[in-house]
């Protein structure tokens, strides 16, 4: 699994110059230039948030995704999406006061 490639690929949109021009124009020739297992590249792919949060990458970077419009994703997609995708932890409530 290379969930820093995931995240590398998500911040990389944003802070890389080229990395969205060469995303939006041959997304799997950039995937491939990637270390991503080709489970990962599907995932990308078919814009499946869930299924690459699950893996372990970072929602706050997935949502670039979305923001940039790339790889079939816009906002209101993603959201559904991430919703769907059971939460890796969970905060507990906190105790009650008397």
């Amino acid at each position: 699994m290379s969930v820093h490639a995931i995240d590398r690929l998500c911040y990389d949109i944003a802070y890389e110059p080229g990395t969205l021009e060469r995303l939006r124009a041959d997304p799997r020739r950039e995937l491939a230039d990637r270390p991503l297992t080709a489970d990962e590249r599907d995932e990308l792919l078919r814009g499946d948030v869930a299924a690459l949060y699950r893996r372990g990458a970072h929602p706050v970077l997935l949502v670039r995704l979305a923001a940039f419009r790339v790889l079939g994703l816009d906002p209101a997609l993603y959201a559904a999406r991430i919703r769907a995708a059971e939460p890796r932890f969970s905060v507990p409530a906190p105790p009650e006061r008397e």
